[in-house]
């Protein structure tokens, strides 16, 4: 078999299928006007049922390609599949959770959980159980009548991976969702997210900025290049399941993945730490 061949096999296997997608900007400088590219050429592809994490040097388009995968901007060049049809716009199978929260204020964790099931319209009945059903499976069960100013920043971000699941999704795209939250907190959620997830199925793109997020939760890290965002490699994550018993982040098995990402993304970080300190660089790079 021709190394295209493999390829068109691999593709029509995936869930999600980045085909050297590129996403360009206009960007204002001065009194004229520069193009931007802030991802270029990426490919990558997300098996159905994984969990892929998704690391790179701030600024690298992390939150470019999510946006995209959500339908919420669309490539300058390239294509992205979904089960094989091209992603046009935002739709039901994906659901996605922030950095930020993002609830109503003016509604209870139940009320905000229904929101997107009133829009698909579920009887009353059925949004209620969906909600008492999610509210369970993410640790907040009786928490229903709570408002959110009434929860903490982590019970907040379970109301909103709630929210992303009650609709059903296929997939699951997660915008550095832990990263406002304590070091106790966050660490407790990502071993809910894990709990959820196989519980679920669901196909999870996960972006972080931390190696060690990145190691505890994917099955697979794609590391991302200094801006324009490339993927430069792929790495697999053979820890298996997961043990709320066995801490492995300790061991030393956790230790070497994470520095081997660590040697991929070291030379990223500092490039793009030089090109934010060096005006006459970053010009340089909007006019790309």
């Amino acid at each position: 078999m021709s190394e295209k061949q493999q390829q068109a096999v691999i593709t029509e296997a995936a869930k999600i299928s980045f085909q050297n997608v590129t996403k360009r900007f206009q960007v204002r400088e001065g009194r004229g006007v520069s193009e931007f590219t802030a991802m270029d050429g990426v490919n990558l592809d997300v098996r159905p049922g994984e969990f892929m994490a998704v690391v790179g040097p701030s600024g690298c388009g992390k939150s470019t390609l999510l946006d995209l995968l959500a339908g919420l901007s669309h490539p300058t060049s390239g294509q992205i599949l979904l089960d094989g049809r091209p992603i046009t716009g935002p739709g039901l199978d994906r659901g996605i959770v922030f950095q930020q929260y993002a609830l109503f204020p003016w509604r209870t964790a139940r009320a905000n959980i229904e929101f997107g099931l009133e829009a698909k319209g579920f009887s009353q009945k059925e949004r209620r159980e969906r909600a008492r059903h999610y509210l369970a499976l993410v640790g907040l069960s009786g928490f229903e009548n709570r408002y959110p100013h009434e929860l903490s920043g982590g019970m907040k971000q379970r109301v909103a991976i709630a929210r992303s699941l009650a609709f059903d999704p296929d997939v699951l795209l997660m915008d550095e969702p832990f990263a406002a939250l304590d070091a106790q907190t966050r660490e407790s959620l990502q071993t809910e997210l894990l709990s959820i997830w196989e519980q679920t199925g669901k196909t999870i793109l996960f972006i972080t900025h931390g190696i060690d997020e990145a190691v505890y939760l994917g099955q697979r890290v794609a590391v991302m290049t200094a801006r324009p965002g490339r993927i430069k490699r792929i790495i697999d994550i053979p820890l298996g399941k997961r043990s709320e018993d066995e801490d492995i982040r300790s061991g030393a098995e956790f230790g070497a993945l994470r520095h081997e990402i660590w040697s991929e993304l070291r030379e990223e970080v500092q490039r793009s730490q030089a090109f934010d300190r060096s005006p006459v660089t970053a010009k340089a790079g909007l006019a790309k």
